[in-house]
């Protein structure tokens, strides 16, 4: 994770955890050798010559959740996450990143680079102590050459996650050991890359590494750094050439995949999800180090030719597990979920556009939940915007099995089962960020809190009291040392029109759906702001002209009955089946101009379980009618008639809860003609 400081911000958790004001686990010697920042030395901004970031995350526990989002992070840490190494034998004792003779790819590190902030950011001395483990193997098995990992492979690819996993503990804890290894893996990787260039999934993921990169030349301002991330960039795929010009306009199938037992064809790598969700990040990433503009703006071009021909109303693209088009019955696989979140967190510090931080709620707060038991005890690893079953069968999956939308440990593929467990962790180190202009912004909102110091070496203290996303207001309290003056930003939704903002009482004016409103004042202990971001219901358009029903960053998906079994009754994670007990196929009657006539919102409390279906804290109340000739087809809601759709059927009335709570549901409904248009027919 890219975690630099800017000019005039340093993080209080390095303060405290006892590193250097140069704000590195290097020793004196080596950072002395640095060059000098023309601006100003030490401070983690983007040393020339690369070009400044807009935002900067802070480092690792400079902010900690509270309210629902911390019990999301309990709830993560009791279920799966807290306990994989305990049931699952791929990052078990025996996992060749820990010495074993066991798993030597991916799945130690991606374990690692979701276990790391949940541990921290949590404070627990369990899960740390679990983390630190695995640090200290990498940590004391470096080889004489500066390699690291596993002998048993050779793969660059596992080796750039666990760079990520690094820097985050590097962060938290201050290890001194942690840099130094760092410095020493690259200049190795930069003398073995022309004998030994990139590869296979490595070559897609360059961009990975380079966030690592960017990260260690701005705490050592080593100029080979410069040259091994341009040799990165050489040998890695273009992204950017891909959607310049985009090919990959309709659904794939299998015959991208070639022979098996080969490998995947460079054509099945180019429309795989999960590469596609960490492209997301390669432009505005490289550009960093290009200084180019093209590079810069490249990105939204790239999301909307993903939105143009494979969109679907969850926040994401399909892809189960390759781009499969807009029909919301196609999945999106979970790791191209959480690989998805971590790209836009990157791009809104990069560009500062808070359209990227918008798109980040959507599939946090949607997709993310949607995939996952409530417990979190099991997950999926493909999603469906309709989902009529979670089954044991085919699909018209675009080259997915069977157990692609079962509910368990390892559905289909074990990578997602390694990488899940980043979403909720990083979403939280996100939520706030350092800006260029020397202050703080709000930039994704939830119930948390943020520590730092500013450059006059003031002590800040921020609480976010809220209920968002099931609620529309956020009050920030902040809490000085002594009164300092500093721009807070906080970003206005883009579907927040009518944003009302005040501080002690007073509003302020320029709240503009779609950017940062700036607060530029003095602060003083227990000022306060409140903001207050209208959530009416709205529509969407998808697949077929269909409706979706939005509330602020919510989608909201029919409620049905849902009948749970085992399927390996003694397993301590076993896998699920959900199948229906009420009916799907409804339309919705509903005004795309005016849907408060139609749509009734109720509120209730936040439970244990934030995303529930039985106990959501809001929903929607909606007018329907059933659709006949909508059927299912092999175990999926068919496709979606065009709508309008005429429907003799009675009306009734159904509940919408949040995409994220319902495990089974409808998000895409056909909608229902009006009375007089069906009367002219």
């Amino acid at each position: 994770m890219k975690c630099h400081l800017p000019l005039r911000i340093l993080s209080l958790a390095l303060l405290l955890t006892g590193c250097l004001y140069l704000g590195t686990g290097a020793d004196s010697s080596e950072l002395s050798s640095a060059p000098q920042n023309p601006v100003r030395q030490g401070l983690y901004q983007n040393r020339a010559p690369l070009t400044p970031d807009s935002m900067y995350l802070l480092p690792l526990t400079s902010i900690r959740p509270r309210g629902w989002l911390e019990r999301q992070l309990q709830i993560q840490a009791n279920g799966l996450s807290g306990h994989l190494d305990e049931i699952w034998s791929d990052v078990g004792p025996n996992s060749a990143w820990l010495g074993g003779t066991g798993e030597a790819w991916e799945r130690g590190p991606y374990f690692l680079d979701g276990l790391v902030p949940l541990a921290y950011l949590l404070d627990d001395a369990k899960l740390k102590a679990k983390v630190q483990k695995w640090i200290d193997w990498t940590l004391t098995h470096q080889g004489a050459d500066g390699s690291i990992g596993p002998l048993a492979n050779q793969d660059w690819w596992p080796r750039i996650i666990m760079l990520k996993a690094l820097t985050q503990y590097q962060e938290a804890t201050g290890d001194p050991r942690v840099i130094p290894l760092m410095q020493r893996y690259l200049a190795f990787q930069a003398r073995e890359l022309p004998k030994r260039p990139l590869q296979d999934w490595a070559r897609y993921r360059w961009q990975d590494e380079l966030v690592s990169v960017i990260w260690l030349y701005n705490r050592t301002g080593d100029s080979s750094l410069l040259d091994l991330a341009r040799l990165l960039h050489d040998q890695g795929y273009n992204w950017k050439q891909q959607f310049d010009h985009f090919e990959y306009v309709h659904k794939t199938d299998r015959s991208i995949l070639g022979p098996l037992g080969r490998g995947l064809p460079d054509r099945a790598m180019q429309t795989h999800g999960v590469n596609n969700a960490m492209a997301l990040k390669m432009s505005p990433e490289w550009s960093i180090v290009s200084g180019l503009d093209e590079d810069r703006t490249a990105i939204y071009q790239q999301i909307k030719m993903l939105d143009k021909y494979h969109g679907i109303p969850n926040g994401m693209f399909s892809a189960d597990e390759h781009i499969a088009g807009t029909d919301p019955s196609q999945g999106i696989e979970l790791c191209a979920v959480v690989e998805s979140m971590f790209s836009y967190e990157l791009i809104a510090s990069d560009l500062g556009d808070p359209l990227f931080a918008d798109r980040l709620e959507k599939v946090a707060f949607n997709a993310l939940p949607g995939t996952f038991r409530d417990d979190m005890w099991a997950h999926q690893y493909d999603q469906q915007p309709n989902q009529i079953a979670c089954t044991r069968r085919s699909r018209d999956w675009s080259t997915n099995g069977p157990d692609a939308n079962l509910y368990g440990l390892t559905p289909e593929f074990g990578c997602c089962t390694a990488n899940m467990h980043q979403g909720w962790p990083k979403l939280t180190a996100s939520l706030w960020m350092a800006t260029s202009d020397h202050g703080l912004a709000a930039v994704a909102y939830a119930p948390s809190e943020v520590e730092t110091v500013l450059d006059q070496g003031v002590k800040i203290h921020i609480t976010e009291d809220t209920e968002y996303p099931f609620r529309e207001t956020v009050r920030l309290t902040v809490d000085p040392e002594t009164p300092v003056k500093f721009p807070l930003k906080l970003r206005i939704p883009g579907w927040a029109n009518r944003a009302m903002v005040a501080v002690n009482g007073n509003q302020k004016s320029g709240a503009q759906s779609g950017t940062y409103l700036v607060i530029d004042r003095e602060w003083k202990h227990g000022d306060q702001v409140d903001a207050n971001f209208p959530m009416p219901p709205r529509i969407s358009r998808w697949e077929n002209n269909s409706v979706a029903v939005e509330r602020g960053p919510l989608v909201f998906s029919l409620k049905m009955g849902e009948s749970w079994s085992k399927l390996d009754e003694d397993a301590r994670a076993p896998d699920w089946e959900v199948k229906p007990t009420t009916p799907w196929n409804y339309g919705l009657i509903v005004d795309e101009n005016d849907p408060a006539t139609y749509l009734k919102i109720i509120e209730g409390p936040i439970k244990q379980y934030p995303f529930s279906e039985e106990t959501a804290p809001v929903k929607v109340v909606a007018r329907a009618r059933r659709v006949p000739e909508w059927h299912e087809l092999d175990g999926s809601a068919g496709p979606l008639p065009m709508s309008p759709v005429a429907s003799h059927a009675p009306e009734e009335t159904v509940t919408l809860v949040p995409y994220g709570a319902a495990k089974l549901r409808i998000t895409a409904f056909p909608q229902i003609m009006p009375e007089s248009s069906r009367a002219l027919r």
